[in-house]
């Protein structure tokens, strides 16, 4: 699937819509998107390729197909994991990958350290429950994938109907998320005329100007 949503941008404290469900621990990122994918000179066409390997290798069986294959999952915007998701390799690409397919905010019970970082970078909250609370989650989400969830970042809780789960994100991601510091590039727009007027007084950069 490539979405039409548009990507993260500015502060972001809420997440609504509905999930996909992948249950298992230690799922790496080489599961996320495999290295063959990693050529790529943009991330722009990763999102097809998500799970890759474990989609073909679920098509057709007694087991498949994978969630990201079916159709009820088609338009998800939140991921429903379990424990260390993400650990294995530093490669941005997997939540790039993730983001192209359509996720905005992931809710597990753990996640590799690099990977929370990746994700933090381009505005996909990663959310945090604890065993017992993540499997009544992906429960309540897998008996009715069409219901319409929606992740109060500010708030640290997720919600869907007349249910709703206490989850945990650390102060300074979620000060990040709700000001929109960890949109680096739009920092940058936003404050263009003080880092050209701040450019302009750096000696360095104008020793060398020809008059």
């Amino acid at each position: 699937m490539t979405t039409s949503t548009p990507f993260p941008s500015g502060p972001i404290r809420s997440v609504s819509g509905t999930t996909v469900v992948v249950r298992g621990d230690d799922i790496d990122t080489d599961r996320i998107i495999p290295a063959r994918f990693l050529k790529c000179v943009t991330f722009d066409a990763l999102g097809p390729a998500a799970f890759a390997d474990d989609r073909a290798e679920l098509a057709g069986s007694d087991a498949g197909p994978h969630p990201f294959d079916r159709p009820e999952h088609q338009g998800a915007s939140i991921l429903l994991v379990n424990r260390n998701f993400g650990c294995g390799s530093s490669r941005e690409h997997a939540p790039q990958a993730l983001m192209r397919w359509g996720i905005r905010a992931v809710v597990g019970e753990s996640f590799a350290e690099i990977f929370y970082g990746n994700c933090l970078a381009l505005g996909i909250p990663c959310l945090v429950a604890d065993h017992d609370t993540m499997l009544a989650i992906q429960a309540a989400a897998e008996a009715d994938p069409a219901a319409s969830v929606a992740v109060d970042v500010a708030e640290a809780r997720l919600s869907c109907g007349d249910q709703s789960w206490q989850l945990d994100l650390a102060a300074g991601p979620r000060q990040m998320l709700a000001t929109g510091q960890w949109d680096a590039t739009g920092q940058l727009l936003a404050n263009a005329e003080a880092l050209a007027a701040t450019t302009a007084r750096l000696p360095y950069l104008n020793a060398f100007s020809v008059a």
